[in-house]
């Protein structure tokens, strides 16, 4: 019933969809409507006129939710001030704008939010809730649109002649349908919060009950200013919202990497409840010598500081990772980064890095929910990691763990959301986690499958949910659609004598023959053989050579040594020092990284077009 809809409303639409048309009885009307001795509403004292408009309070703006706010206005005055009710919407205002009052020619695009109405007038045509109603012609123009919306007057036909209906109506169709019903009393009222309109209900009286007076009309507005404040309250937060679940998708992974000898899958599994966004987050990243990083966080709280704080922390992880650090380090380094932040916020944290050549994970925890190891083969067991304390209540260090997963194997990694509930214990929906996922197929265990069946499901769960799941495969499959060039993954154990050089070369000359790389031989064999003279210069000796085949060509060797490889600058009669400068040249680019025995330096090229 707003505007050129007021008519619409109760007369031209069809009821469908979620807002199908709530009908009640003449029964429920007496039930439902009456104060006690069943006295009609129009008959009531001023003091129990105050009361049921009183009450409107603890039934209208239950939950932030616009469309449902709209609907409890509806109900609520059906069947006890009128026998049918609808309430439009502008359609800027559902989209999160303000409202505005409307001083076009035409008709403002209103949406169809809530209608109900008693049983008897079933027979009424409104329009799906969902839709758009909205006449651009004048000639049909309706009362509501030209006094309620365009000046934010209420429209009051106490009895209703023959030639109102289609003052009301759309169509002669509709206004018959209403005569027809015996619908003889009409009301519409403007929805205005903060000076702004909003939308318009209207409302309509049939057979049994008397017209609406100029009484009921100041209890309309009386209710329909109280009501306006509540959708709009419902209007800003889904505003919030909506920007927090942007900016946080925005900072989430828009797609996860192909590396080596691993199949990630990621999920996003929002909350059912409005106030479930905030700072879960995860990240995938391709790390040198074919190792992949995966990392899942949660930031404690909600909302737009969450959001923020989840966005800070994974640049600062990313960062980190990229200096190809351990774990464990990673941790106390966030911790300290954590700390600065100006609002104290505390984070759970876990990471974990994949090496293909032994398809190991190094995981590290801080004060986060330990993993979910599958075998492949029925077995599923949560991983015994260390959990430190969050971070940002500055206790470290961090303790790493090393696990391997065999070929086929599942690590799976979470947020709370995922097991979070009100009426059982943790340990009690871990264990129905693990349940959960034994008894899911490997391709519907990779598919998500998990989220649906999940302890805290798609129906319950209350707070937003990450899960990431890890499969270990072969190093061809997992690679076979990234690029013409499957990736593929050596790896030698150097001698740690004089010939360690020569040795290399050897190898990646062999290897890259193998590979129909040989144009990139004559580069690779300088590069490998200032790494190995680093390593027995400054390292101790070489330890293994490790050569991979993936989007680029990648070439790194290990040592026992301390000390992380610098430029240096070189004067003209330096006999040395200027290996890197060549590498630094020749390649992509090149980096080292510390490891529990020593360092890995390694070195990266292009591919041949």
């Amino acid at each position: 019933m707003n505007g050129g809809k007021g008519r619409r409303r109760l007369t031209s639409r069809a009821s469908a969809g979620r807002g199908a048309v709530a009908r009640r009885s003449a029964g429920a009307r007496r039930r439902l409507g009456r104060s006690p001795g069943e006295v009609p509403l129009d008959r009531i004292t001023t003091r129990g006129r105050l009361a049921w408009l009183n009450s409107a309070g603890s039934r209208i703006g239950t939950t932030l939710d616009l469309e449902r706010t709209a609907q409890e206005l509806a109900e609520f005055t059906v069947p006890s001030f009128a026998d049918g009710a609808a309430v439009d919407i502008l359609e800027s205002v559902l989209r999160g704008d303000e409202g505005s009052r409307w001083t076009g020619t035409g008709v403002p695009l209103m949406r169809a939010t809530a209608i109900c109405a008693i049983e008897e007038l079933s027979s009424l045509e409104p329009t799906p809730v969902g839709e758009t109603s909205a006449r651009a012609e004048e000639a049909h123009e309706t009362l509501l649109h030209r006094y309620c919306l365009r000046q934010g007057r209420p429209v009051l036909l106490s009895r209703m002649r023959n030639d109102d209906y289609i003052k009301v109506a759309p169509t002669e169709s509709a206004a018959a349908k209403m005569r027809a019903a015996g619908v003889h009393s009409y009301l519409a009222v403007p929805l205005i919060a903060r000076g702004l309109l909003l939308g318009s209900a209207d409302f309509v009286r049939g057979p049994g009950t008397p017209p609406f007076s100029t009484t009921d009309l100041a209890l309309a507005e009386q209710l329909a200013s109280q009501a306006a404040v509540y959708i709009d309250n419902a209007r800003l937060y889904g505003r919030e919202r909506e920007h927090v679940v942007s900016l946080q998708r925005t900072l989430l992974p828009r797609a996860t990497p192909v590396t080596p000898g691993l199949r990630v899958q990621a999920e996003y599994a929002p909350s059912t409840a409005h106030h479930g966004v905030g700072g879960d987050w995860y990240d995938v990243m391709a790390l040198p010598g074919g190792r992949t990083a995966l990392m899942v966080g949660d930031v404690m709280g909600h909302g737009l500081p969450a959001a923020a704080t989840m966005g800070r922390l994974r640049t600062v992880a990313r960062t980190l990772m990229t200096l190809d650090m351990a774990p464990e380090r990673v941790l106390a380094r966030l911790d300290l980064a954590t700390r600065d932040l100006e609002d104290e916020q505390v984070a759970t944290f876990l990471c974990a890095v994949f090496d293909p050549a032994d398809s190991t994970y190094t995981l590290a925890s801080a004060g986060h929910l330990p993993p979910l190891l599958l075998d492949g083969q029925g077995s599923a067991e949560f991983a015994d990691v260390p959990i430190g304390a969050p971070l940002g209540t500055g206790v470290i260090p961090y303790d790493p763990i090393r696990l391997t997963v065999p070929e086929g194997g599942n690590l799976v990694m979470y947020t709370d959301g995922l097991v979070k509930s009100r009426q059982a214990d943790l340990d009690h929906q871990l264990n129905r986690l693990r349940s959960a996922a034994r008894g899911l197929t490997p391709e519907a265990l990779e598919g998500g499958g998990l989220i649906e069946c999940a302890p805290a499901d798609t129906a319950t769960r209350f707070d937003e949910a990450v899960l990431l799941i890890a499969t270990t495969a072969s190093a061809a499959s997992t690679a076979s659609t990234a690029s013409d060039h499957p990736a593929d993954l050596r790896e030698w154990q150097l001698p740690r004598e004089g010939r360690a050089a020569s040795v290399a070369r050897g190898l990646v000359t062999e290897q890259l023959a193998a590979w129909d790389l040989t144009e990139l031989a004559d580069v690779c064999e300088l590069v490998v053989s200032e790494l190995v003279g680093n390593a027995l210069r400054y390292g101790n000796g070489p330890g293994r050579l490790r050569l991979l085949r993936g989007e680029r060509l990648v070439v790194e060797v290990s040592d026992t040594g301390p000390d992380l490889p610098q430029i240096q600058h070189a004067d003209l009669s330096d006999e040395g020092g200027r290996g890197l400068q060549l590498i630094n040249m020749l390649c992509r680019r090149w980096g080292s990284c510390r490891t529990v025995t020593g360092k890995v330096v390694w070195a990266e090229q292009n591919l041949p077009s």
